[in-house]
């Protein structure tokens, strides 16, 4: 058995508490790290909160984790003790349906969750399938690495699925963890980018993310400028807009792409999208090939979030800091 120290929410919108528990004898594919840092995700809230309907208590969130891999099974391949790693969103997919054999695990429809029904990385000690844990590229700064692991993925993978070209030009909607990491994939990316923003504070920012052009979300004039220029647009905001006049920004076969999670059903024009051959879509993060992707391309152009760091002991305190809004841009926490 192994020994586990971590903190937990034992109901909705309760502080979290230390809580020790213990991990079974090791399975011949697990892999266990010791965990150096995690990140604090909007997810991990609306799992402690149980805002969609399915958290299981005690719960132990997180899921941007970075470490150190301190124990593996008998079969386990690809990573070894003393290894550099990450964990996502996912902890062990099942490698034999169709999605998993064709590189999309993420769809598994068994696939296991690191906080969903099990334990997270606000902790010493997280465990997951070998096939999940992802070794970290070697100049790889491991600080500021567990958003990139979550958020970066989410923003990441939509790229690749929709086939964005570095002439398109593009809009992201809502400039904060997730959005101003889109900004930065897609400066990279060699797209002329156009940022949507309620928040004038961060203008100049965004401009030094990546934008070439930051456009009032608010304001009905500077959005009609875009009217029919965008050939793809990524909404990262878990609220919900007026997507008529997003769709519109869209040109003939655009895209309006959605990774945040808005708990109302979107209301789309139908015959505007059969008019310009518009599509929809929507996708969750990416399989382990996708995110050893999204690391390599990271480190190739040095991109990372811009962080602020907590120990682990102050989570509390995090949290509270990113429900007030405070947070700029990811927050990560660290164990001593």
């Amino acid at each position: 058995m192994t020994k586990v120290t971590g903190y937990a929410a034992t109901a909705p919108h309760e502080r979290l508490e230390k809580f020790e528990y213990e991990l079974p004898e090791i399975g011949p594919e697990q892999v266990d790290i010791r965990v150096a840092y995690c990140g604090l995700c909007h997810s991990d809230l609306s799992m402690i909160n149980n805002d969609w309907g399915f958290s299981q208590y005690p719960l132990v969130a997180g899921h941007e984790i970075v470490g150190e891999v301190i124990r593996t099974g008998s079969l386990v391949k690809g990573v070894k003790a003393g290894d550099k790693v990450g964990l996502s969103w996912f902890s062990g997919s099942c490698m034999h349906c169709p999605h998993c054999l064709e590189g999309n695990q993420q769809l598994c429809a068994t696939a296991e969750q690191v906080v969903v029904g099990r334990h997270g990385g606000f902790a010493d000690i997280v465990r997951g399938h070998w096939s999940w844990i992802i070794p970290l590229p070697e100049k790889m700064d491991m600080a500021k690495a567990g958003p990139l692991l979550c958020a970066g993925l989410t923003v990441f993978n939509p790229l690749l699925i929709e086939g964005v070209k570095p002439t398109d030009r593009v809009g992201v909607i809502g400039i904060g963890g997730l959005g101003h990491l889109a900004l930065q994939f897609l400066k990279h990316w060699g797209c002329e980018v156009i940022a949507f923003s309620s928040n004038p504070a961060k203008y100049e920012e965004i401009l030094q993310m990546g934008a070439t052009r930051v456009i009032d979300s608010r304001n009905a004039d500077e959005l009609k400028t875009m009217q029919g220029q965008l050939d793809f647009i990524l909404s990262t905001v878990n609220v919900p807009l007026d997507w008529q006049v997003f769709l519109g920004c869209l040109a003939p076969k655009g895209k309006l792409h959605t990774v945040g999670i808005v708990p109302e059903p979107m209301t789309v024009p139908v015959f505007d999208m059969i008019a310009g051959q518009k599509s929809v879509a929507g996708s969750p993060g990416g399989g382990p090939a996708v995110i050893r992707k999204m690391l390599d391309f990271c480190v190739r152009h040095n991109i990372y979030p811009v962080v602020e760091e907590f120990p682990m002991e102050q989570v509390n305190e995090a949290i509270r800091h990113l429900e007030q809004g405070k947070a700029r841009y990811r927050i990560v926490l660290k164990n001593n």
